[in-house]
């Protein structure tokens, strides 16, 4: 399903979406080969294709406040491959607050990337921010017909979304009886502007990138999730675990419970805070400030005054989306702390995290336990791997 966005926020029933995703997006798996009586070759080699073949893949496109990331992945069994990544940075104001305000900017970005990278594939997945999508659960009389329901839907949509149904790109998916009344079914309604995503998929294209899925960030970040938890002791199962990724501009809590999302929330912070300190310190042009602070080459007094007080405005900034989390639900700890982002990137940061909020906190790696391309130094990629956690997640969708 492509779900695409409106400027409001999400509303959504954690438990009955994802339920219907797990549905919507699983695919069977090969079967044992030693559990087939009587095949012949051909289904023989069909089977360890499925089994070991590399199978095709989609880029996952993460458009960001300073840079696009790209990711593209294989699968091979229950394995999946790094085959090509690439970051490519966006001039200041491409994109602002998670919305692209100069497409042909982003465009070029792409088209770059395409160039220097020999992607296998030019199909891709690429996200909307959970704050431009109104996912709302309705009911609907259970005797309708499978063909009438469009049209009631239709109807029904205006009582839910704040625009006129000919401007918005609906979706929808039945999710079964209602629990507390078996005359009525759930349906789940997914609503989005046009303009929105439109505009997101044309600047993408132009580039050369053929998006063949519009995710929800959330859910994408969930996808990965699932990687990043069996790196933990108890792989998550059972236990509270929140992602927090920061990027240049954007600062995005997500929170899982038994491997299920059940919070999430974005902020306006993140590294270009960091950078405008230094430029103003400094008397640098953005540019050349976000270079020096790359490069390391910075008078000595930025660590003291500059730095170490970011870093404790990041703390704070963890604290707050996580009282949020603790005051709108029922969980009152959570046992481990992912940290993602360019902004993970900062020296020590994860180790203060851990002290200062009394959490095990660890830099997120959605590559470690992947095999990677013999032409990617795998060194290189480790060093920057926070920073695709979301286009991983997107990437993965190309595998159900």
């Amino acid at each position: 399903m492509e779900i695409k966005g409106l400027d409001k926020l999400k509303e959504l029933d954690v438990t009955k979406v994802k339920d219907w995703i797990k549905t919507k997006l699983h695919k069977p798996t090969a079967t044992n080969l030693q559990q087939v009586k009587g095949i012949n070759l051909s289904k023989a080699m069909d089977w360890f294709k499925a089994r070991f073949q590399k199978t095709s893949s989609l880029i996952g496109v993460d458009v960001g406040t300073a840079s696009i990331k790209f990711l593209e992945l294989s699968q091979i069994g229950d394995s999946y491959q790094v085959e090509n990544y690439a970051i490519t940075p966006l001039p200041l104001g491409a994109v602002i607050e998670q919305d692209i305000k100069e497409p042909a900017n982003v465009t070029k970005a792409i088209h770059e990337s395409l160039i220097k990278t020999s992607f296998k594939t030019r199909n891709a997945a690429i996200s909307v921010p959970d704050s431009s999508v109104i996912t709302k659960i309705i009911q609907l009389d259970a005797t309708l017909r499978s063909g009438d329901i469009e049209s009631q839907i239709l109807l029904e949509a205006d009582k839910h979304i704040p625009y006129p149904v000919e401007e918005v790109s609906l979706d929808f998916q039945v999710l079964g009886v209602n629990p507390k009344n078996h005359e009525w079914v759930d349906v789940l309604l997914v609503a989005s502007h046009k303009d929105n995503v439109d505009a997101r998929v044309a600047a993408i294209a132009e580039g050369g990138v053929h998006p063949m899925v519009v995710d929800v960030e959330s859910y994408a970040i969930e996808r990965v999730g699932a990687v990043l938890l069996k790196q933990l002791p108890g792989q998550g199962l059972g236990q509270t675990v929140a992602i927090v990724d920061i990027g240049a501009n954007v600062l995005t809590l997500t929170v899982l419970h038994d491997r299920e999302t059940i919070f999430t929330r974005s902020e306006i912070f993140g590294g270009m805070q960091l950078t405008r300190t230094v430029e103003q310190r400094y008397s640098l042009s953005y540019p050349d400030a976000e270079l020096a602070k790359q490069q390391g080459k910075l008078p000595d007094d930025y660590t003291t005054e500059i730095l170490e007080p970011f870093k404790e405005a990041v703390i704070l900034q963890i604290r707050r989306a996580l009282q949020f989390f603790f005051s709108t639900s029922q969980h009152a700890e959570i046992q481990f702390i992912i940290l993602a982002g360019g902004t993970a990137l900062i020296p020590g940061i994860t180790t203060l995290v851990t002290e200062r909020m009394g959490t095990n906190t660890t830099l997120a790696n959605p590559f470690a336990q992947m095999s990677v391309a013999n032409k990617i130094d795998a060194a290189e990629l480790k060093k920057i791997a926070p920073c695709f956690v979301l286009s991983c997640g997107l990437a993965l969708r190309g595998f159900g």
